[in-house]
């Protein structure tokens, strides 16, 4: 199975609900496309990756540069895990550079936090 998503803005945040693979195969259009919404705003994203199987370094890295792209513009990236998706993370040591969230509501408290402080 390919990568799959949805997207919605929801006031000053923007959510993609993915499922499938964050690959090498997959990542060039990821990359692509959340990093086109992140250049229109606005500029808080939260990645909903409870649904992914698999992520590799392709997906890890495209990650990286997105959670960057969105730092650029004074923004951030929220990412909601799964226990597959945490393990591969924090393999790598980037659990607190991609703020892992366990739930989308820990995602959009955490961006308001964040706003109040």
């Amino acid at each position: 199975m390919s990568l799959r998503g949805t997207h919605e803005t929801n006031g000053n945040y923007q959510i993609f609900r993915l499922t499938g693979l964050l690959d090498a195969f997959s990542e060039p259009i990821f990359r692509k496309v959340v990093g086109t919404h992140i250049d229109k705003g606005p500029y808080d994203i939260i990645l909903v990756l409870t649904q992914i199987d698999f992520v590799d370094s392709s997906g890890l890295g495209a990650l990286v540069q997105l959670v960057k792209q969105a730092q650029n513009h004074n923004g951030s990236l929220q990412v909601v895990t799964n226990p597959r998706v945490t393990q591969t993370v924090k393999l790598v040591r980037l659990e607190e550079f991609l703020s892992l969230q366990t739930t989308l509501e820990d995602a959009i408290s955490h961006l308001k936090d964040k706003k109040n402080s």
